[in-house]
């Protein structure tokens, strides 16, 4: 279901689209009980009656809410409204890395600084077993005061072990060995 800016849902208000990829479209909102800018990924309406994307928005959620970096956005909760499935995330004020890359070249140092912050927040999910799977400039976003540059809060899962299951049981596409199916 796509939101019009002014919908409400409980104490959400939608302010404005601000993209949409294939897994959902994410809306700013504002939270008016704890009055605060809030960021909502909305699942298609098509995969909110899918078990098996219900499924994987709920890894995603718990996926974030393990995750706990100055550089990833967090998560506040997941839900429902009239039939839509919802996360409702941190907003993250700021420019992508993606914009700031069109713009021009970018100094050594303010390159350095974005490196580093987007590798320790990888390095800290990556010591949770949590991988991204969808880094790109257009996913990363930058702060305004420059601290808090990090990988967006799409695309995260966790690792697959050695017959390419995570700690949920989801494949990533590899196959299984003969007899262990």
């Amino acid at each position: 279901m796509a939101f019009k800016t002014g919908t409400k849902f409980g104490t959400y208000e939608i302010v404005e689209a601000l993209g949409a990829g294939g897994m959902g479209e994410v809306y700013r909102a504002t939270d008016s009980r704890l009055k605060r800018d809030i960021a909502i990924k909305v699942l298609p309406d098509a995969f909110s009656l899918d078990a098996e994307s219900i499924a994987r928005l709920q890894r995603e959620a718990e996926v974030l809410a393990s995750l706990n970096h100055p550089h990833i956005a967090a998560i506040y909760d997941l839900g429902s409204f009239e039939g839509s499935r919802f996360l409702i995330l941190e907003f993250v004020e700021g420019d992508t890395l993606a914009d700031r890359i069109a713009r021009g070249a970018i100094p050594l140092n303010e390159a350095l600084s974005i490196a580093s912050q987007i590798a320790e927040a990888l390095e800290a999910a990556h010591e949770k077993g949590i991988i991204h799977r969808d880094l790109k400039p257009a996913n990363i976003k930058l702060t305004i005061d420059g601290q808090r540059e990090g990988p967006g809060r799409s695309g995260w899962a966790a690792l697959p072990d050695k017959r390419g299951r995570n700690q949920h049981g989801t494949s990533y596409g590899h196959p299984e060995p003969e007899g262990e199916r």
